[in-house]
């Protein structure tokens, strides 16, 4: 028995046929975590979290929006679906740690993690982004789903 829905019996990829299954409301929240050097923050602190390219955390929010809505777009066998709530929340932590939640919602018959997982990170790429000017010396520690519900199984971290 293959444990793998992306593959077929001769063991090559394919889209899970969903049409049989029923709508429901999805929710998925992901979080993807990045870790700048000290003095990259108090620098962006001190000029508004703004750089030469614009606001860096309003521009990953649009860029995470922008990409969970493109999720079907970007992984091959991910079923295109239309997003109907996407909010992206970026913070620091106490460890000086920048923390990007995305939380997608859907009625559908599938999906919402992989949407909330690729807004997540693209959000955390788009800060990478604007901000390896000043160093490259910059980490994104994971992305992770914290919690899922509306399909065959939810889940919460």
């Amino acid at each position: 028995m293959n444990d793998f829905s992306h593959l077929n019996k001769k063991l090559q990829p394919k889209m899970v046929n969903v049409s049989a299954k029923q709508i429901t409301h999805r929710k998925a929240v992901a979080k993807a975590t990045v870790i700048l050097p000290v003095e990259i923050l108090k620098k962006l602190a001190s000029e508004d979290f703004k750089t030469g390219k614009g606001s860096v955390f309003q521009t990953a929010i649009v860029a995470g929006i922008m990409a969970a809505k493109n999720t079907g777009n970007l992984i091959p066998l991910c079923h295109p679906i239309g997003l109907e709530n996407c909010q992206i929340d970026i913070d620091l932590n106490d460890n000086n740690e920048i923390e990007i939640y995305c939380t997608a919602q859907v009625e559908a018959k599938t999906g919402i993690e992989m949407e909330a997982l690729t807004g997540a990170s693209i959000a955390a790429l788009t800060i990478y982004d604007m901000c390896k000017a000043l160093s490259h010396n910059i980490t994104i520690k994971e992305i992770r789903l914290i919690e899922k519900s509306g399909g065959k199984n939810d889940f919460k971290r």
